[in-house]
Parts: structure tokens; C-alpha cells; sequence
């Protein structure tokens, strides 16, 4: 645990900094778990963006909302959705947070604001619209994050999103996790500019705010101030963060198109590396170092270990939570 002596803020930069570790581990073992048939459907792993999710969680409040793709592990953990509940909904087991039946790309917990994880390219943009609408509706002050990778900015829901929140003042902010491929195709050999999202700001009305999303405290403070801004009433920013997935599009992706070089160069750029270095720059010793490590890789174990043997869905449970005849009565 982190000394009693050390300050507030080196404890939360330790926190942010096992949430990373934590996340990390738990990729780590949701591939492990695919590769031995355990993981039904794709999984798409997010193993060098832990800084983005991370970055941005810590600047939501507990009222606020999130919404992310089907790379959204680490979106939905932190908010602090029970990673128990998450790995179970990978592996179709029971207490899965979807019920088991959801999968990797399907991720909700209302109860925490994670608004769920959509498989489809773009959809979720205009519904972080809805969200943030239905918010400036209320007069409260919650704020909607909506992260989205760089691929999406090549399709039409983006462009309309953007422009519609610009146009009503909504209170969203836009992450672009830009890892630079969409799906197998380099960003670059489809965009006519450099970077797919900033660039394109303008053209809504909106600043270009781009971040190193390697770094966890700078993703905090750049999407900080756009949180401050919408909830403010400033209205929506669009912020696009700089990253690098380790592996490949999915876990059955060897990625064989990138080059070992490309791949190195990044990883030394590694989100807990950098992360670890500035702690330690500050006086965090060594040992509170290797005890968040330890404490994380104990934790991961056990809700695998859990998870494993949570018991398989019954097949009656494919017809609980579905229309049933297409009418307003829901079937439980």
C-alpha cells in the first residue's frame, strides 16, 4: 500500500497507476483464456491504450456517463464495473454482467455510467448524443464521454454526430483513441490528413486538441479542462489521443503487418512504463511499486480462478431478457 506519508496527489497518480497495471493483467489474461477456448466470439484486446481509459475515468464523476467500442474492457473497468462480472461475461458463464450473454463487444453496466460497448463501427456516437441531450434536457451538469477509435472517422455517423453536437451545445466529449491501424489498414493510407479526428474539427466549429495517449496525466489534464468546458455548458470537444495497441486487431490477429521495428519503437513508449518512471521520479519508492504489481497479478488470478468456475448458462436462459412476440411485454 502507498506510505502514510506520501501526499494525496501521489497516491491518486499511484492508484491511476494500479488501475493501469490492473487492466493490463487482465488483457493479459482474457488472451491467455482465448487461446485455450475459453473466450467465445472475438476479443478484441487494448493491451498499450490502458492510459486513455484511465486517464479519462478519472476525470468522470460518479453521475457522469461513458460509452466505447468493441475494444472497451478497460473503458467499462475504469468506472469501476467488477472486473469478475466482465471476465465472466467473456467466458458465458453465470454473474456475467450481460448475463452471459453479451460477449467481449457487449459491455453495459448502467450502474456504474459505462452505457455500453458496441460492435458496430461509429453507432454508439450519435447515442452519446442521446445522452448528452437527454442531460442538457435535465439541467444537470453530467457530462458524456464517447470514445471511438481512429477508424471511425472515416464513417458518416461520426460526421453527423459531431456537427450535431456542435450545432445543439451538447455536454460530450469525443476521445479518439488513435492506435493509428483501422482493423488491418494503416489510418494513414485512407485519410487525407494526419490526424483523422483533430483535423477535422474545425470544420464542426470545434478546436483541434490532440494528446499523448501514453500519458496518463496529460490524457487527465487535456480531457479534464474539455470536461470542465461541457460541463460548464461550453459545449462539446472533440480530443484526439495518440496511442498504439501491442497486438494485433483481435486476439486471433498475429498482426503480421506491421514490422517487428514499428511494434518495439511503440512498446518503448509503453502507458505503464512512462507511468512507472514518473512515479518514481516523484519519490514513490521501488517496493510501493512492486507491491501495486503484486497486488494486481494476485487480484487477476482470483477472478480468473472465480470465473472458471462459475457455472455454464442454462439453456432456458437463452430465452430470459427477449421479446418475445415483438410486443411491449418483456419476458423474465
Amino acid at each position: 500500500m502507498p506510505g502514510p506519508g506520501m501526499l494525496s496527489e501521489e497516491r491518486a497518480a499511484l492508484q491511476r497507476y494500479e488501475q493501469m497495471v490492473f487492466i493490463r493483467l487482465f488483457e493479459d489474461k482474457v488472451d491467455a483464456l482465448y487461446r485455450q477456448g475459453q473466450v467465445r466470439g472475438p476479443a478484441h484486446l487494448g493491451q498499450g491504450q490502458e492510459a486513455i481509459a484511465v486517464g479519462v475515468g478519472s476525470v468522470l464523476q460518479p453521475g457522469d456517463y461513458s460509452i466505447g467500442t468493441y475494444r472497451g474492457h478497460a473503458h467499462a473497468l475504469a468506472r469501476g464495473t467488477p472486473a469478475g462480472a466482465v471476465l465472466r461475461e467473456l467466458l458465458g458463464r453465470s454473474g456475467g454482467i450481460c448475463g452471459g450473454k453479451g460477449g467481449s463487444m457487449h459491455i453495459t453496466s448502467l450502474e456504474h455510467g459505462y452505457m455500453g460497448s458496441y460492435a458496430i463501427v461509429g453507432a454508439h456516437l450519435p447515442i452519446a448524443c442521446g445522452l448528452a441531450w437527454a442531460s442538457k434536457i435535465k439541467g444537470t451538469d453530467q457530462v458524456t464521454a464517447c470514445f471511438f477509435g481512429d477508424g471511425t472517422t472515416n464513417i458518416g455517423a461520426f460526421h453527423e454526430a459531431i456537427n450535431l453536437a456542435a450545432i445543439w451545445g451538447l455536454p460530450v466529449v469525443f476521445v479518439c483513441e488513435n492506435n493509428s491501424y483501422m482493423e488491418y489498414t494503416p489510418i494513414s493510407q485512407v485519410t487525407s490528413v494526419p490526424q483523422p479526428a483533430a483535423d477535422r474539427a474545425p470544420a464542426y466549429g470545434l478546436p483541434s486538441v490532440t494528446v499523448d495517449g501514453n500519458d496518463v496525466d496529460a490524457v487527465r489534464e487535456v480531457v479534464g479542462h474539455a470536461m470542465e468546458t461541457a460541463r460548464g455548458g461550453g459545449g462539446p470537444t472533440l480530443v484526439e489521443a495518440t496511442t498504439y495497441r501491442h497486438g494485433g486487431h483481435s486476439a486471433a490477429d498475429p498482426a503480421d503487418y506491421r514490422s517487428e521495428t514499428e511494434v518495439a519503437s511503440w512498446k518503448e513508449r509503453d502507458p505503464l512504463l512512462r507511468a512507472r518512471a514518473a512515479l518514481a521520479a516523484d519519490g514513490v519508492s521501488e517496493e510501493d511499486l512492486e507491491v501495486v504489481t503484486a497486488r494486481a497479478s494476485a487480484e487477476t488470478q482470483q477472478i480468473a480462478t472465480a470465473a472458471l468456475e462459475a457455472p455454464a448458462l442454462d439453456v432456458e436462459s437463452a430465452l430470459v431478457g427477449m421479446w418475445s412476440d415483438g410486443s411491449a411485454q418483456w419476458r423474465n
